[in-house]
């Protein structure tokens, strides 16, 4: 993944391809796109399924995939408050992309 900005600019301004993986180019990114395929999850259900990451890093995926318009937020008055994680349109167009992978990652890895 580009690191700076600078970076991003130079690299991802005319190549889709370097754009898409700046976008979700993070394992934990994919990851989350591909639990939110199933169905909606709540943080608990993202925090099991990416064993080892802090709570901490999965916020920051979490906004970054918000601010990127792949992932939509929505709180439910209830008590406890209950937040759940869906994939917009934008990101439900990445079911392609992560099935490749998972193809690719069967057959060669």
């Amino acid at each position: 993944m580009l690191r700076t900005q600078a970076q991003r600019k130079k690299m991802c301004k005319e190549c889709p391809m370097a754009r898409t993986a700046d976008l979700v180019g993070d394992t934990c990114s994919l990851i989350i796109v591909r639990d939110l395929l199933e169905s909606p999850r709540r943080f608990s259900e993202l925090t099991a399924s990416l064993a080892g990451v802090s709570t901490r890093t999965l916020t920051l995926k979490l906004k970054n995939l918000l601010a990127q318009g792949l992932i939509e937020r929505t709180e439910y008055s209830e008590k406890p408050p209950r937040v759940e994680y869906a994939l917009t349109a934008k990101g439900k167009a990445l079911k392609p992309l992560v099935a490749a992978m998972r193809i690719y990652g069967e057959k060669y890895l």
